[in-house]
């Protein structure tokens, strides 16, 4: 899988762009939030996912790491493909997804295109538990929280890497979050929750 593409942006429009690297230029299918992140940068780094059926391979584009797992948790729902998770992300962002899952808004999921009353309740009923984990409570998070999701379950899978049994792992960067509060960088709090005994 292509995890992501450094190179120059050579064209920007708002459902793609085209990443040169190493000669070759990569159509890059993106929601209008990555459209509203990009400036017209010379050099960048695109987080992609690359999608293959029978007929064709096509690559996915995120700004960012937390809307490329959002698409990655909404297309693993039935009835999700990469099409219907990419105007997901273009009629909300990222958070506002997220929000909606936590408190059960099947209303501002289903205001989305294609999107129906049974597909929004099952991607509330198999996204919940998984979103509420990942935030580190089962309490709605508030704005400050939710950009720091992100570095938490970063943090988190770093640790489980480390060799870090998960459930230590979740005990140790709540901790340090309590003590610590949500400032800390993801170098930082993964550093902070080694030290925990």
């Amino acid at each position: 899988m292509i995890a992501y593409i450094d190179g120059k942006l050579v064209h920007k429009d708002p459902t793609f762009v085209i990443v040169e690297t190493g000669g070759i230029g990569y159509h890059i299918k993106i929601s209008l939030q990555t459209f509203s992140q990009i400036k017209s940068e010379e050099k960048f780094r695109m987080h992609t996912y690359l999608h293959i059926k029978e007929d064709a391979h096509t690559l996915y584009g995120f700004s960012d790491g937390s809307e490329k797992k959002i698409f990655l948790d909404l297309i693993s729902i039935s009835g999700i493909g990469p099409g219907t998770a990419i105007v997901m992300l273009s009629s909300l962002s990222a958070t506002e997804i997220e929000n909606a899952i936590i408190t059960e808004d099947v209303q501002t999921i289903q205001k989305v295109k294609g999107i129906g009353s049974k597909t929004a309740q099952r991607v509330i009923l198999e996204l919940k538990d998984k979103m509420k984990k990942s935030s580190g409570s089962s309490e709605i998070p508030n704005l400050q929280s939710v950009s720091n999701n992100n570095i938490r379950s970063e943090a988190l899978q770093a640790l489980i890497s480390l060799g870090i049994p998960k459930n230590s792992a979740d005990k140790n960067l709540d901790a340090v979050i309590k003590k610590e509060g949500n400032q800390l960088s993801l170098e930082q709090l993964i550093k902070a929750a080694l030290k925990i005994n």
